[in-house]
């Protein structure tokens, strides 16, 4: 069978390679006195609050379950635009607001309606994987541009400017993002939005991590800025609905009738019951939830930060949001006579029971000299794996 050629540059998703591996050790290890502990998966271990839970309940209980308009459920729609007031300050009308199943496919639509063939997309070195492939999946190509310590791991104005050429269509940030959990400060974005908007190309932001700030400098929406930015969203990370698969994204009101037709033909709508849940997301009972769970985000943050960066596995940039640690490795890998982050990701789940991320997913500039840990996962278990890591290292 011919595979296209398309299908055939995506490159494995590493993340879920190394997770496949350390789901398939920890089978072996479940009932020792050292389960694996499993930091690798950027997933909240925090799941619906009960109102959500109970809507999704309701609604099939009610019948409630047949299509909804492509572009999402209207109210739902509306409670997405008050939280932008309520939250952030800032006005974004539902009209721009289109529901989708999941950021990934956010995503992909974004890249459908406005990458053509040939077309270059500037974004972080190091950034998500995924991100870059929906690029290449419509014809596109994805350009890396490397940043560091300095630029909080993110895109600078003058990065964009010197990257710029005739084939550059525009930029794919993340603020928070993933791997680093750093956001682009709100004047740097500015300088970013002006240089691509003068040159006629699009920025587009990807704000999944956007609820989970715990630093109010950077803790804005991009849409503050222009009503021309397109903004990425999510459930799954601040409102813990990973598995609902339901997104939204926020478009200029010439785009949405574009957006709208393509989401029909690929989509027709996204799941029925987890707009409907979604709907309880914005009653006051879940937000003082999600308030307190991100309190909680943040108390992980301020341990596990410190306690790497005792072990020497230097964090560069104190993650303003999300959950994630990039660490750098480099150090303990001469140390221990271990090649690079990815040998190091495999010693450390098969003699320590941890499982982690490495570099190699998030590109190709130093990203072997690094991994990613999650820190979505319990109090007990970021104190287990610390303890373990001391001892690994030893």
């Amino acid at each position: 069978m011919r595979i296209s050629s398309r299908a055939q540059k995506i490159e494995p998703f590493y993340v879920m390679e190394v997770g496949k591996a350390a789901s398939s050790l920890a089978q072996t290890v479940a009932h020792t006195d050292a389960p694996m502990i499993f930091l690798n998966i950027g997933e909240p271990d925090f799941t619906a609050p009960p109102l959500v839970q109970e809507a999704a309940a309701k609604a099939i209980r009610d019948g409630a379950t047949q299509y909804t308009p492509a572009v999402g459920l209207p109210l739902l729609r509306e409670r997405i635009s008050e939280w932008y007031t309520t939250r952030f300050g800032v006005s974004v009308p539902a009209s721009r607001i289109v529901v989708t199943a999941g950021a990934s496919a956010a995503l992909q639509l974004a890249c459908l309606a406005l990458v053509e063939a040939g077309d270059e997309i500037l974004m972080p070195d190091p950034s998500y994987p995924c991100n870059r492939h929906f690029v290449s999946a419509a014809d596109g190509k994805a350009v890396l541009v490397p940043t560091n310590a300095a630029e909080r791991f993110q895109l600078s104005g003058a990065k964009v400017q010197s990257a710029w050429n005739t084939h550059t269509r525009g930029v794919l940030l993340a603020s928070p993002s993933n791997p680093t959990g750093t956001s682009i400060h709100p004047d740097e974005l500015r300088r970013i939005h002006e240089i691509v908007s003068a040159r006629g190309g699009i920025t587009l932001i990807d704000e999944i991590y956007l609820g989970l700030g715990f630093d109010a400098q950077y803790g804005q929406t991009a849409l503050a800025l222009d009503d021309q930015i397109i903004s990425i969203n999510s459930f799954s990370k601040y409102f813990n609905m990973t598995g609902w698969r339901l997104g939204w994204m926020v478009v200029p009101e010439a785009l949405v009738s574009t957006i709208e037709r393509l989401a029909q033909n690929l989509f027709i709508c996204p799941s029925t019951i987890s707009q409907m849940a979604a709907l309880a997301c914005f009653e006051s009972p879940s937000l003082v939830e999600y308030e307190n769970r991100r309190n909680e985000f943040k108390a992980r943050r301020d341990y596990f930060i410190p306690a790497l960066n005792a072990l020497g596995l230097s964090v560069p940039v104190m993650p303003d949001g999300a959950f994630y640690a990039w660490a750098d490795c480099s150090s303990a890998c001469q140390k221990l006579g271990i090649k690079d982050s990815w040998d190091f990701s495999f010693e450390l789940m098969q003699r320590a029971h941890v499982a982690v991320t490495p570099g190699r997913d998030f590109g190709t500039d130093q990203t072997h000299n690094f991994i990613r840990f999650s820190t979505a996962n319990s109090m007990v278990q970021l104190q287990g794996a610390i303890a373990r890591l001391k001892a690994f290292l030893k």
